[in-house]
């Protein structure tokens, strides 16, 4: 099937865009501004957030310094003060219940070995609770009484988490899930009230299949609440405050993820939503009434609250754009108003409060800063087409503002990693200045994406670079053939961790098509890579993609490294010094292959990153390069021809 590619590209009848897709135009914009790097990338990232005990405050992650530190705004709105100075990223905040503490994690230069921290939101004064760098602790919660936490852990050698707990004033740590197969992973969700339980969810590392337990501390046995045949993800979100109800998101009613309440003494499920995109459940109110869930339509995402004993559903009127729970306890203390983030494609993230009886959000941070507007930025359409094999594929196309329908811009085809992921109706700031200096994009989910149910995210399993990569290949022909815009000498493959890896297959598997690609810390060799990545991942790769004795024949052929005679393309590759997902050896491997063969590669190393880069100055270093890359050898170039 792989020969077939360049001759399926060409068919100008295949991939049609379906009857009820809008008019693909440019819109006449005569006041949208160009604008910089530097101006782009000053707007601010709103990271993890939650409310503080009283009410008052809202902690949050952002980069307003130009790392991912934390902050804190009164809930009312103002002006934020810095809480943590820092060249590390923090992440996952967590207030006590008292609000004399925070617990955040963070890691050391990117290598997601993770500790946990407590700082005094008074004082700063701040404490390493768990000291151990050769171990990860992620996702702590704090017990109702404040004593002690629950948390993920993980020694760097092994290849799942389990759920430990321990108390502040006590160093030893109590595991509650010890002995668990490798291939499952535990994570803690919530406390019981009283103290007596801890729900925590069970996942399969190929996240394909999950359970629901509870664990009675004093005893330290468990009760699988969720027991099934088959594969079924069931994912608790919430413990209800009386304890007797879990708020969860399943797929096993309809296949697609939906919203529903368990019954912890006889495992009864209550469906709340039947929906067929993808529902996430989210929080119960303080007083156990009310929950909340996000529903997800095409990358695009809004709050939803419901009345239990009414049913009555209140959709939180939000603008157009990703809409979600900015915390695993949306609600405030006093349950009277919800903490939502909101992003769109004209506006970076920023954190919003939702009053209930009044019925109407405020924000209290501002993102878009550094003299831009919402004006100049681009709202993609949303589009769907056929790939191969008649299965239709959605994907998200920003066409720049006051462009000629001439044929002749450059087109990028934005390879989502993942690969269980979803490119959505957010802010994206790479997109967003490609598209302004003039490039057209197109963002496709294709095969093994989120958001369109099981069977859709099963696709791939066990064909990654296969089903996938035709996908990606149609989002490319969609670009010529139905758009107007695209010269299809100027098709460029551009994507980051298994979008890079796409990228790599795309650029060796149809050579001819692409002008250019842009491999971000992508992967090239899967028997390397397996060898080299986290063990948890290495039994993910297992999960998905198979045994690389069993499976030789496939991981060869799905391997881009051995087939960089056919590259064409001239290519960028970067990547960060401390990548534990996919290693730095792995862009190593690609750019000393590509140069002994005598082809066009740049490459860049940013020391002190990992998967993905955190620090902003690398960030426009990032971009920077990739548009003066991309512009020299694509854009500019072939425009000279």
């Amino acid at each position: 099937m792989r020969k077939r590619i360049l001759a399926l590209f060409l068919l100008a009848a295949a991939g049609a865009a379906t009857a009820q897709e809008p008019e693909l135009t440019s819109l006449a914009r005569p006041d949208a501004l160009p604008f910089t790097i530097e101006q782009l990338y000053n707007t601010r990232t709103i990271g993890s957030a939650c409310w503080s005990p009283d009410g008052t405050t809202v902690a949050f992650i952002s980069n307003i310094s130009g790392r991912l530190n934390i902050w804190t705004v009164p809930s009312a709105g103002g002006w934020p003060t810095q809480l943590t100075v820092s060249e590390e990223e923090q992440s996952e905040l967590a207030w006590s219940p008292d609000g004399k503490l925070l617990a955040y994690v963070s890691d050391y230069g990117g290598d997601e070995q993770y500790d946990i921290f407590i700082i005094s939101p008074e004082t700063a004064q701040t404490v390493n609770l768990t000291n151990t760098r050769l171990v990860s602790e992620e996702s702590v919660i704090w017990s109702a009484d404040g004593k002690a936490v629950a948390f993920a852990r993980k020694p760097k050698e092994a290849s799942n988490y389990e759920v430990c707990t321990r108390s502040l004033s006590e160093p030893r740590v109590l595991s509650l899930t010890s002995g668990t197969p490798p291939d499952l992973s535990s994570w803690p969700i919530s406390f019981s009230s009283d103290g007596k339980a801890l729900l925590y969810n069970q996942v399969r590392v190929d996240e394909k299949d999950s359970n629901v337990f509870i664990v009675d501390m004093a005893t330290a046995k468990s009760r699988n609440l969720t027991p099934h045949e088959g594969e079924a993800v069931y994912s608790a979100t919430a413990l209800s405050p009386d304890g007797t109800k879990v708020l969860m998101t399943s797929n096993a009613a309809n296949g697609f993820m939906n919203a529903a309440l368990l019954e912890v003494a006889t495992g009864k499920i209550e469906w709340l939503t039947s929906d067929t995109g993808q529902t996430t459940s989210g929080a119960f109110s303080p007083d156990g009434r009310s929950v909340t869930w996000t529903s997800n339509i095409d990358g695009n995402s809004d709050v939803h609250v419901r009345e239990l004993a009414g049913a009555k559903i209140t959709t939180v009127p939000m603008n157009k754009g990703v809409n979600s729970e900015a915390a695993a306890l949306a609600f405030s203390a006093d349950g009277t108003r919800l903490l939502i983030r909101h992003s769109g494609p004209d506006s970076p993230s920023d954190l919003w409060v939702h009053d209930l009886a009044a019925g109407k959000p405020h924000a209290i941070t501002s993102s878009l800063v550094g003299g831009l507007r919402a004006s100049d930025f681009v709202e993609p359409y949303m589009v769907h087409y056929h790939s191969y094999d008649d299965r239709q594929i959605s994907a998200l196309l920003y066409i720049p503002h006051n462009i000629r329908r001439s044929a002749s811009a450059p087109g990028i085809v934005w390879i989502h990693g993942g690969p269980t992921s979803q490119s959505v109706n957010g802010f994206n700031r790479g997109i967003q200045f490609f598209v302004n200096k003039g490039y057209v994009v197109i963002a496709p989910n294709y095969r093994g994406s989120t958001g369109y149910g099981k069977e859709f995210e099963n696709l791939n399993r066990f064909d990654m670079g296969g089903g996938d990569l035709m996908d990606a290949l149609y989002a490319a022909q969609f670009l010529v053939k139905k758009t107007g815009y695209v010269d299809p000498k100027k098709l460029i493959a551009y994507g980051g961790s298994y979008g890079g890896y796409l990228t790599m297959m795309a650029v060796t598997k149809s050579p001819d098509v692409w002008a250019a690609g842009v491999n971000l810390y992508g992967f090239v060799n899967w028997f390397t890579e397996m060898e080299n990545e986290d063990p948890l991942l290495r039994q993910y790769d297992l999960a998905t993609m198979g045994d690389p004795v069993k499976d030789k024949a496939r991981f060869e052929e799905r391997s881009p490294i051995n087939f960089v005679d056919k590259i064409r393309a001239p290519l960028l590759v970067m990547v960060g010094s401390n990548d534990p997902r996919c290693p730095k050896s792995e862009s190593d491997q690609i750019v000393e292959a590509i140069r002994n063969k005598g082809g066009i590669v740049e490459y860049k190393i940013f020391e002190g990153e990992g998967h993905g880069f955190a620090k902003r100055e690398n960030q426009i270093d990032a971009i920077k390069r990739a548009v003066d890359f991309l512009d020299a050898q694509v854009k500019n170039r072939q425009a000279a021809q």
